[in-house]
């Protein structure tokens, strides 16, 4: 019998005054290399939007507001063997200057112009670009 379950995890699009998007480069499987949006997985108990805050937090060392779920993203088997169920917010940065708080996870950090975006991207930057009916532009 598999007893293998979807999991949960959840991240946020932030965007700067000028558009630009904030991706973290991810060190970790799933989808290790890629750039992604800032987030993590979602505790027993703990509402989605406090965990894209929390993680934002421990992440980056910024508040962020949460304005709207833009969509939901699902990665299945992008080299971790799982299947991830994740709510994608859009956010606005509250207080706080990014800086990677964790570069045992993180590679890096940056602000992307939509049409300037790293060569790869983690499945819930794509389904974010998707549901703004944005083409992915890789740089």
């Amino acid at each position: 019998m598999d007893i293998r379950k979807p999991e949960a995890g959840c991240g946020a699009a932030i965007r700067d005054g000028e558009g630009r998007l904030l991706l973290i480069q991810r060190l970790r499987e799933p989808e290790a290399g890629a750039w992604g949006l800032p987030g993590g997985k979602i505790d027993f108990g703990e509402r989605a939007m406090d965990t894209a805050r929390r993680e934002i937090a421990e992440e980056l060392g910024i508040e962020i507001e949460i304005l709207h779920l833009a969509c939901i993203a699902e990665t299945i088997d992008c080299g971790d063997g799982r299947h991830w169920i994740a709510p994608v917010y859009e956010a606005r940065i509250v207080s706080g200057t990014p800086q990677n708080l964790e570069p045992e996870k993180h590679g890096g950090w940056g602000w992307f112009a939509l049409d300037q975006l790293p060569t790869v991207l983690t499945t819930p930057v794509k389904c974010y670009l998707s549901a703004l009916g944005t083409e992915c532009s890789a740089a």
